[in-house]
């Protein structure tokens, strides 16, 4: 059939999600970088293998495949040797998970995207922030993180659905959720701080996936750096008796694409719009 290719950007949640099922299962597969920054996704060659033009996707034999749960739910079935917890064989409980999957995608990932845009990720848009916006997709990330902590968290297991190893579900989402680091460090604690269980779930899934989760998400651990430096920077140039840009601010230039199955964020130069929009403040000041 011809080795597993899997078409990834690691700034991609579902990507990171199916490059770990992938190392952490021992599959053998060649990962193809896909530069969302670049715009490879766009190119004649990954259209052929994508046609929607998002990340993750696979190409194993004649088969092309695309969008996250799908990938993932086919390498835990056509793969041998992949642990039975991950998609199990007894069918109720492959249908919680699929339940779960289900849900993700219309409630825990609409609310965790549209909040780290309109609260962070706006500006490097191009766009305003949008508080109204905002204060929407809170409100549907607080109420799926209520559902996580006393339905699908409901139980002693430590996983989803009462779960006592990681599952298919448990991956995707908690990648979902890795999106938070980018927030100021006390919003991120605001929001998460009152769920115990799904902190709690969130390290039980870094330490069965580790070490391939931290590898994975290291290039998400870097770009959080550069926020905190950009925020403190910021800060300084906001109290300081001079109106003049940093012009040695660290290189940052965050762009965010939002899709169904793909939310990006990729490292350059600080960009030109950013560098307009802090102009603009201090204009703004004078």
């Amino acid at each position: 059939m011809g080795k597993l290719k899997v078409y990834a950007d690691r700034m991609s949640q579902p990507s990171r999600a199916v490059l770990i099922f992938c190392r952490i299962s021992g599959i053998d597969f060649e990962e193809i970088k896909v530069d969302i920054s670049k715009g490879q996704h766009l190119s004649p060659d990954f259209t052929e293998v994508n046609p929607l033009q998002k990340v993750p996707a696979i190409v194993h034999g004649s088969l092309k495949l695309f969008e996250s749960h799908a990938i993932l739910v086919y390498l835990a079935s056509a793969f041998t040797g992949i642990a039975d917890h991950w998609y199990p064989t007894e069918l109720s409980r492959r249908a919680k998970i699929n339940s779960v999957m289900d849900w993700h995608h219309s409630n825990l990932r609409n609310g965790a995207v549209n909040y780290v845009i309109n609260t962070t990720l706006a500006p490097a848009l191009g766009r305003q922030l949008n508080p109204k916006a905002a204060t929407e997709a809170e409100n549907v990330l607080l109420s799926s993180l209520k559902t996580l902590e006393d339905i699908w968290l409901n139980g002693d297991g430590g996983f989803l659905c009462n779960g006592i190893q990681p599952s298919l579900a448990d991956l995707s989402m908690v990648c979902e959720l890795m999106q938070l680091e980018v927030l100021d460090e006390r919003d991120r604690s605001r929001i998460l701080s009152p769920y115990k269980k799904v902190l709690q779930w969130i390290e039980n899934t870094r330490t069965a996936t580790n070490p391939h989760f931290e590898e994975v998400h290291n290039i998400l651990y870097r770009a959080k750096k550069k926020f905190e430096q950009q925020r403190a920077r910021t800060a300084e140039t906001r109290t300081g008796p001079s109106n003049k840009v940093d012009e040695h601010l660290d290189s940052i230039c965050v762009i965010w694409m939002q899709s169904q199955d793909k939310v990006v964020l990729t490292e350059g130069n600080l960009c030109k719009r950013q560098e307009n929009l802090t102009a603009d403040t201090h204009q703004r000041k004078k």
